[in-house]
């Protein structure tokens, strides 16, 4: 059996989703268990577990085969990353008592940057989940596909999407959750010791102005990129409610200066299947946002 958090989003489900079509049992670890519903329909078991309560993730990772470790995102950490101290704490002292056989972590690219930026949290998870006794796989993917979920709005409304990638041109890696959910259900199923990291971008790097073509081919109008300028985000951000930008804004940083990759660059990265273009029709097809042309109404003469 295999204990999974984060079950109810996109990557966590896909990591279950996977399981359950190799006829492997699952264990949905959710702090709310009223949404499970559809889970047990399934036949998962479920159980109530909360990432920051180190004696309820033991019981609900009892008994594990594998465990998946999906935390929360925290896009606003304290001066530090506390929060993210807490977490790891919680994490150890769960899995240590609950002794799994294998652990897959969900991190990310640059996770061995030593540069602060909003990443470093996945570092500092990585630092303590690394002395565990058990074999353990931490996954780094690239840049969610699934983040342009945002846009999707004023790429139909007006045509104009604002990037803090930058320069426009500069190739990002980038990957979908559905090809992240694969990855990390593979490990579950495998045996290894040690630690081990596995870095996963999409089929090919793709720039912020492919982006905007490829909602101009989802859409049928004509979309662009134009860059926030830098010494405008520390501003935007704190009106936008953030307390602390920095980590943030380094992070971005980060992905436009080149420091955050992967260790070896995209020659050591695996290449997962889903191309961007299925990534940002299925966005737009969840919003409810037709395409132009679909959207003016046929006359019938």
């Amino acid at each position: 059996m295999d204990a999974i958090t984060g079950i109810t989003g996109n990557v966590g489900g896909s990591v279950a989703n996977n399981l359950l079509a190799a006829r492997r049992p699952v264990r949905a670890v959710m702090r709310n268990v009223g949404k499970g519903d559809v889970w047990a329909e399934r036949g998962c078991e479920v159980v109530q577990a909360d990432i920051a309560d180190a004696t309820s993730l033991a019981s609900a990772f009892k008994g594990a085969e594998g465990v998946f470790v999906l935390v929360p995102p925290n896009f606003d950490p304290a001066p530090g990353f506390p929060e993210a101290r807490a977490t790891a704490g919680s994490l150890k002292s769960a899995l240590e008592r609950a002794d799994p056989g294998r652990v897959v972590y969900l991190s990310t690219i640059g996770a061995q940057a030593r540069e602060s930026n909003l990443l470093t949290q996945h570092t500092v998870i990585e630092q303590a989940l690394g002395e565990l006794p058990m074999p353990i796989t931490f996954l780094r993917p690239a840049w969610f596909m699934e983040n342009f979920r945002w846009d999707v709005a004023a790429a139909r409304e007006s045509g104009i999407i604002m990037s803090f990638l930058q320069p426009l041109d500069k190739a990002v890696p980038m990957v979908a959750t559905a090809d992240i959910g694969r990855e990390a259900a593979k490990p579950l199923q495998e045996s290894w010791t040690g630690r081990r990291v596995v870095e996963l971008e999409g089929p090919r790097r793709v720039t912020p102005d492919e982006v905007a073509n490829t909602f101009a081919e989802v859409l049928g109008r004509s979309v662009r990129m134009d860059a926030v300028p830098r010494d405008t985000w520390e501003r935007l951000f704190i009106s936008q409610g953030m307390k602390n930008p920095t980590p943030r804004i380094r992070m971005l940083d980060g992905f436009n200066d080149g420091w955050i990759e992967f260790e070896n660059g995209d020659a050591g990265s695996r290449r997962g299947e889903v191309a961007l273009k299925s990534v940002l029709q299925t966005l737009v097809e969840r919003e409810g946002i037709l395409p132009i042309q679909a959207a003016v109404p046929v006359r019938h003469n």
